[in-house]
């Protein structure tokens, strides 16, 4: 395994370091052939020709062979991804895709990821795409590349293609005469277009994919070297901090920066109307520069937030767009009986573990900029406007941060780097956020609130559905300069641009609003806020969250009207037989139901498709309560997974287990603190996580392989079930129906005190 991650990460680090810059190819032909609006991961639109959209994945937009895989004359082979490593393990996942179509040792290839320098644009990093998208375009590009190599070897040997063997970028005749990739590059041309049909092998061959392949990242992490953008050292680097405001829309009024400037290792202190950082030469000392520059600055008084209790009124007050995101309304059946109920969700903090750090240069005209960003090609767009400088000049090169979850400071402390490394050409500067920086500053996930009412017959059918959620934007990416914080607190400041809501079948806010079961008649709202009190963007799985957790819920709850199983009630409303398939599998692998519990213990089950689009998930689960404490702990979790042809099977289940955790603590204990004053959460004793303590001791993940099948993601698809089937163990348990995440802690000892 240390010889693979040396291979492909180490020479790559060098690579960076150096400063060096790859001119890019051109991805599209020209504008005329622009087609059709479609929409990509986290509701980005992008542009595709007509004549790829026939095409796998993100090859509609890369549609170019050689964007993805080239062959050096030396008979290297690289391949590309415009993805990004998150902690998910998909750099393992895609380069055993490729690997596996190439007929190469995964160890064989050089395996790059995001760089507007080099890689494809794929957007975004989001919404369990990844292997949808890169991974359906490497696929089909790999067999298509290996296909036209084959069919080149065999004419150069005059022997039929079906007749030779591949492996490892040499291609052998029956007789024993060989050519490699390399030697074929004169006769075989890969800047061409993808076309919709690839030569795939078929699924009872592979060898790579459907193996747990250790994966490239985790060596380095364990051991201890260095594997994030935290960890970036560079000759001559010089260590920045920056000061940010006290509060939202407070300007910066005047600041004394004399005792700053002859403190020991300080370069220089900048300022461009309320944006203000010092720069030293050593990290501490610009830690200590920070301080002393932030306590002389006098800054207008801000705005207020609102008081906490007033959220969840504020958002039906400030949701301005209703869009009705299905509708097909009936006459509900005379006798029927109705059930509603209202649920909801507070801010939630992403909370990574390592603060946001960016590191840029400025060298020879250009400006390279090592980020954590999950989209390297917008952050170029938006840190190009901000700096007014043209693209070209302009590199983003990723690199792995230490916590992500989504839209946190990541784009934020890149554009800080950038500024600064314009300002101090050819040093490198390395900004880091401090703690309650990353804290005060976060792109918190929205508040929701939902509200559902159903009917069911004399039979126990749902016979009518209604539901409505009121949400702002969870998507505030990087589509313009505005959408920078510094670029907001320039002298001559860049407004951000419009919150729009992200449409259906992703969606935002109501992502995953609109059930897979069976609903004969149904009408579901989105009331829409273009505005928020608290900065906020996308966290893992956005809307799906909320809105599982009130479907599932509601759920049990029509089950127990209807004096029925909840996962027979589910049974009886679902037609989608993969959908079928694991919930059956979840409740009999967990024995459901469970019989003869101790007292304080509960289970719950949950179900959903993330998106409807994506991997399929069903979770069984028992939990146990400390009443006099409201600690609340996942005692054992069963858990069916189906997400397609699988290529890691211990990737996916890694993606489901760490969706529990985080989806539990989100679920029981997180929640934002705030008053009228400002942001109380600054530092991990205002924010409570779950805890070792509360770690479930088992969760089994059985995952339903479909070979062949279409690669569904799979990393954000537990948030919501676990939500779900927390929630439903909590009633069980308690006896209390709990409607308002989070539901643990001191708010669930209230709740069941005696």
């Amino acid at each position: 395994m240390s010889s693979h991650d040396d291979h492909i990460d180490l020479g790559r680090r060098a690579f960076l370091v150096s400063g060096s810059l790859v001119v890019g190819f051109t991805l599209l032909p020209g504008r005329e052939a622009m087609a059709q609006t479609v929409l990509a991961d986290e509701g980005a639109a992008v542009q595709i020709a007509r004549q790829y959209q026939a095409l796998a994945g993100s090859l509609k937009t890369n549609p170019y062979l050689d964007a993805w895989i080239k062959i050096a004359p030396n008979n290297q082979v690289t391949v590309y991804t415009g993805k990004v490593e998150l902690g998910t393990g998909v750099r393992t996942a895609l380069l055993q895709v490729a690997a596996e179509e190439l007929q190469m040792a995964p160890a064989l290839i050089t395996f790059l990821s995001a760089d507007t320098g080099r890689s494809p644009d794929e957007g975004l990093t989001a919404g369990s795409h990844t292997m949808a998208d890169s991974g359906s375009a490497l696929l089909n590009a790999a067999a298509q590349v290996r296909g036209l190599l084959t069919g080149a070897a065999a004419r150069q040997l005059r022997v039929d293609a079906a007749s030779l063997t591949i492996a490892n970028a040499r291609i052998t005749a029956p007789d024993g005469r060989s050519l490699s990739f390399g030697e074929l590059l004169p006769v075989v041309d890969l800047h061409r277009t993808a076309t919709p049909a690839s030569p795939l092998r078929d699924p009872k061959s592979f060898s790579v994919i459907g193996t747990s392949m250790p994966r490239l990242d985790i060596p380095g992490k364990v051991s201890g070297k260095p594997s994030y953008v935290q960890d970036l050292a560079m000759p001559g680097m010089v260590h920045a901090r920056v000061v940010l405001p006290p509060a939202y829309d407070a300007t910066l009024l005047s600041v004394d920066d004399t005792a700053v400037k002859s403190m020991p290792g300080v370069i220089a202190v900048v300022r461009d109307g309320s944006l203000l950082a010092v720069v030293a030469r050593g990290e501490w000392q610009a830690v200590l520069a920070q301080r002393v520059l932030g306590a002389a600055c006098r800054w207008s008084k801000g705005r207020a937030l609102p008081r906490p209790a007033d959220v969840i009124a504020q958002l039906k007050q400030i949701s301005t767009q209703h869009i009705e995101i299905a509708n097909t309304r009936g006459a509900v059946a005379a006798g029927a009986r109705t059930l509603a109920a209202t649920y909801s969700k507070h801010y939630l903090m992403h909370g990574s573990i390592g603060p946001s750090c960016a590191v840029a240069q400025m060298q020879d005209g250009v400006l390279t900029v090592w980020t954590h960003s999950q989209g390297v090609y917008p952050l170029r767009d938006g840190l190009a406007e901000m700096l007014s400088m043209p693209k070209d000049k302009l590199r983003c090169i990723h690199m792995e941060g230490s916590g992500c979850y989504g839209h946190n400071g990541a784009d934020d402390a890149a554009a800080h780097a950038a500024y600064l490394a314009r300002a101090l050409p050819a040093q490198p500067v390395r900004v880091q956020w401090m703690r309650d920086q990353e804290n005060l500053w976060d792109h918190y996930t929205p508040a929701m609130v939902t509200e559902v009412k159903a009917s069911l017959d004399a039979g126990g059918h749902i016979v009518d559905w209604d539901y409505a959620l009121w949400s702002s934007s969870h998507n505030e990416r990087v589509v313009n300069a505005g959408r920078l914080l510094p670029a907001t607190q320039l002298a001559r400041p860049f407004a951000p641009a419009p919150s729009v809501p992200m449409l259906q079948p992703e969606g935002g806010g109501d992502r995953n609003a609109i059930p897979l079961y069976r609903l004969p008649a149904s009408h579901i709202v989105n009331h829409f806020s273009p505005t928020m009190p608290l900065r906020t963007s996308a966290m893992r799985s956005l809307g799906a969250h909320m809105n599982v957790f009130a479907i599932e819920s509601f759920m049990d709850e029509l089950a127990a009207a209807a004096n029925t199983d909840p996962v027979a009630f589910r049974l009886r409303h679902m037609e989608d037989q993969r959908a079928r398939d694991v919930i059956q599998l979840a409740a009999t692998r967990f024995g459901w139901p469970r019989r003869g519990r101790k007292p304080g213990r509960g289970v719950g089950f949950a179900f959903a498709r993330y998106k409807n689009l994506m991997g399929y998930v069903a979770i069984a689960l028992e939990i146990s309560v400390v009443r006099d404490t409201g600690l609340v702990r996942l005692e054992h979790a069963e858990v069916a997974v189906d997400c397609g042809q699988i290529v890691s099977p211990d990737g996916v289940r890694n993606q489901i287990e760490g969706g529990i955790l985080q989806s539990a603590s989100w679920t029981l204990y997180e929640a934002l603190r705030f008053d009228t004053g400002g942001i109380g959460s600054f530092d991990w004793s205002a924010y409570p996580i779950m805890r070792f303590s509360a770690v479930p001791a088992t969760i089994n993940v059985h995952l339903i392989d479909r070979p062949g099948t279409p690669f569904l993601g799979v990393a954000e698809a537990a948030m919501g079930p676990t939500a779900g089937a927390i929630g439903n163990a909590l009633f069980d348990a308690t006896g209390k129906r709990l409607r308002d995440m989070p539901l643990g802690g001191e708010r669930l000892r209230r709740e069941i005190a005696p």
